[in-house]
């Protein structure tokens, strides 16, 4: 098993995902080859929420293209990996909630 901090990698902080939080879900980056418990059990670890996890929703996200596209690809950004995670009714995550 990877350490908490390898599966989720970063909070996902957007416009859309701090709407989110009003129905009890929160985003995270996670690594591209975690699963489903694997995020669980790091999520239940890093933010004490043992119980409190009903739904993990997760989807690979395409990187998008860099420069301009003339007659090549310069490059792209990588791809990542998003996980929604929905909470139940009252059980919130103090690290979102200082944002």
């Amino acid at each position: 098993m990877k350490d908490a901090y390898q599966v989720i990698l970063q909070p996902l902080i957007t416009e859309k995902t701090t709407i989110l939080r009003e129905s009890n879900k929160y985003a995270f980056v996670v690594d591209r080859k975690a699963t489903k418990p694997q995020i669980r059990q790091a999520a239940e670890e890093l933010f004490d929420l043992q119980g409190d996890i009903l739904k993990i929703r997760t989807m690979h996200v395409r990187g998008k293209p860099k420069g301009k596209m003339l007659r090549y690809q310069r490059g792209r950004k990588p791809h990542w990996k998003k996980a929604i995670i929905t909470l139940r009714e009252g059980a919130t995550i103090q690290a979102f909630e200082t944002i």
